[in-house]
């Protein structure tokens, strides 16, 4: 478990943050200029905090009330960039033997065919940087990072520079990282397809303030922590694949909830995740006769924030798990909404993107 306390002071802004994070993905969430890659360099040791402590157990990396403070390159810390940032004169297998070459010798070292697997990267093994994708080459600096026996991983929005496509490509290695690297990493991002995806944990931050930490769903599915705000809300469920249908729709059971979405090609059995975002839910007082959308999730509301506009975020409790609604304050006042109150959240089957539908974290 990574213990972090940091306050430093900018001009115009002023960094006070405390978490923990523990083994697994741990996403810094928050809009651009709340403070998360300022937080992630004061962990590598490319800023020098005010004040502050970073540690593991016996293993300190920061303490300015004793005065430590390890110098970057002793800190045993692999950093992903938003950028690969690989050697272009070196193959792919040479970059990787960089990693290795500056894991410390009594230091329990990641095996180079296991990492080469994890990542998909064999075929890739002879080739040089200028012949990879974006993708391809964020996931040899993953690997590049993971052979350097990394106490742990800090990754500085590693998406944010590709397309669609080339995202839609490395995610399924990042899950795998998730559930196969036993190690923390720290994760910064800004988008919420992504931290609903791959976080174990999410640390909201706002204006260079933690205000909340704890489980991806718990947090996601809080309707007064908005780091990225109202329109980027959306919670978090897990569902198993229950079988493919003929008609291109696939069905999932979500604790005993069906729901359908278009054809995935996960196998039956596959625990997924989802996020649900709160613009695509609908509410009812009664159950919905005579619509086309397929999933239909019946709960009680549990909070509703208004927002500084006309729209207000509503939580409901269902036996899937929290849903979010954004909808307007006249139509909650028109439905009667309250705690406690009724409601059936209707959900369109096209609506969850594919960036939305991911594997769920090993428990």
């Amino acid at each position: 478990m990574l213990e972090v306390s940091l306050k430093h002071r900018f001009a115009g802004f002023d960094l006070d943050a405390q978490f923990r994070a523990p083994p697994g993905v741990t996403v810094l969430f928050g809009r651009s200029g709340s403070g998360k890659t300022t937080i992630i360099n004061a962990v590598a040791g490319l800023l020098s905090p005010d004040q502050g402590r970073i540690a593991a157990g016996d293993w300190v990396l920061l303490d300015t009330k004793s005065g430590l403070q390890l110098r970057p390159h002793r800190r045993r810390i692999g950093y992903i960039f938003q950028e690969g940032r690989l050697f272009p004169h070196l193959s792919v297998r040479q970059n990787l033997g960089y990693g290795a070459w500056f894991a410390p010798k009594d230091a329990p070292r990641e095996d180079m065919g296991r990492i080469v697997d994890l990542l998909g990267l064999g075929a890739l093994l002879d080739r040089r940087p200028g012949a990879l994708s974006g993708g391809e080459k964020q996931r040899v600096a993953i690997g590049r990072a993971l052979l350097s026996a990394p106490k742990l991983i800090l990754a500085d929005e590693p998406l944010a520079a590709l397309d669609e496509a080339r995202k839609a490509e490395i995610l399924p290695y990042l899950e795998r990282l998730r559930d196969e690297v036993n190690i923390p990493i720290l994760y910064v991002s800004h988008a919420a397809s992504e931290v609903a995806r791959l976080a174990s944990s999410v640390v909201a931050i706002e204006a260079g303030r933690v205000v909340a930490q704890g489980p991806a769903a718990e947090v996601l599915g809080d309707p007064a922590i908005l780091p990225a705000g109202a329109r980027e809300a959306g919670a978090l469920i897990t569902a198993r694949v229950v079988r493919h249908h003929d008609d291109g729709l696939s069905e999932l059971e979500a604790n005993g909830i069906a729901l359908f979405l278009p054809r995935l090609a996960n196998a039956p059995g596959t625990q997924l995740r989802l996020r649900i975002a709160a613009h695509d839910v609908i509410l009812s007082r009664n159950r919905p006769e005579g619509l086309s959308a397929l999933n239909i999730l019946p709960g009680l509301v549990q909070d509703i924030r208004a927002g500084a506009g006309p729209g207000a975020i509503v939580a409901i409790d269902t036996a899937a798990g929290r849903v979010l609604a954004r909808v307007t304050r006249r139509s909650a006042l028109a439905l009667g909404l309250a705690p406690g109150v009724g409601v059936h959240a209707i959900v369109k089957s096209v609506s969850v993107a594919p960036a939305d539908v991911g594997g769920a974290a090993a428990s």
